[in-house]
């Protein structure tokens, strides 16, 4: 049964490196990190860089992988794994997301979302973020926990072409799109799912909207007490630990 990992926003699938080490030591080998495209992956020809595109695109690599997948998103990766959840809980075994209060009925997009969701703005941070040398972005990275190695290699895939994606996708979940994914996947079937809650993520709602989203879609929580947005770096052991019993529970 395959263990299908998807990252987020602006990263590369270097970000699972640590993690999938820890869980090859654990015995789990059926490890593979998809990489949305423009975000460590070409983007085809007449792909479309949206929330749709790439739950799209998700459904169609999970269906070349067959059934009983366990799949594991992280940021904009846990809002692509919902969006599948909602359209095709048949391909899954299991699911574990993180930002879980993306798909509350409350939920309000952060400070820096709202300036990519907003013409003008949002193409002036992107100039900002781009106009940084790869040198000062990995620094950046590094700051957050990450290896240096894996900070320069996600910071040299940041370009113009991920800087599209970035405001093509959020301007596409502005308010209520989120919202209305939520009421989609409360009505929908149940799968084993885990929502996982990093104490010290700031970027996707608070802890009751991440408890209130588990119970609607009868998941379980995995509280990370102490660690942040990027918990595969920050606690990659107790997360592997956590992976593996929620797919031995599957």
């Amino acid at each position: 049964m395959p263990k299908v990992f998807v990252h987020g926003n602006p990263e590369t699938a270097a970000i699972w490196r640590v993690l999938f080490r820890e869980l090859r030591a654990r015995g789990v080998d059926d490890l593979e990190a998809l990489a949305p495209p423009g975000f460590g992956a070409p983007v085809p020809e007449g792909f479309e860089p949206t929330r749709i595109g790439y739950r799209d695109w998700l459904i169609g690599e999970l269906e070349g992988m067959g059934k009983d997948i366990d799949l594991v998103g992280h940021d904009w990766g846990a809002g692509h794994v919902y969006s599948v959840l909602a359209e095709r809980p048949d391909l899954l075994r299991s699911w574990a997301a993180d930002c879980g209060g993306l798909v509350h009925p409350d939920y309000v997009w952060h400070d820096a979302a709202q300036a990519w969701q907003t013409p003008g703005l949002g193409e002036q941070a992107m100039a900002d973020l781009l106009g940084l040398s790869a040198e000062q972005r990995a620094a950046t990275w590094n700051s957050f926990g990450l290896p240096e190695e894996i900070a320069r290699e996600i910071a040299a895939a940041q370009d113009d072409e991920m800087g599209r994606c970035i405001l093509a996708l959020y301007r596409s979940a502005k308010q209520p799109t989120m919202v209305k994914l939520g009421e989609q996947l409360r009505a929908g079937p149940r799968r084993p799912g885990l929502v996982i809650v990093p104490s010290e993520d700031p970027f996707a709602g608070t802890h009751e909207m991440y408890a209130a989203v588990a119970t609607d879609l009868g998941a379980r929580t995995l509280a990370l007490e102490g660690l942040g947005h990027w918990w595969m770096f920050e606690g990659s052991a107790r997360a592997a630990d956590a992976l593996v019993a929620h797919w031995n529970a599957a």
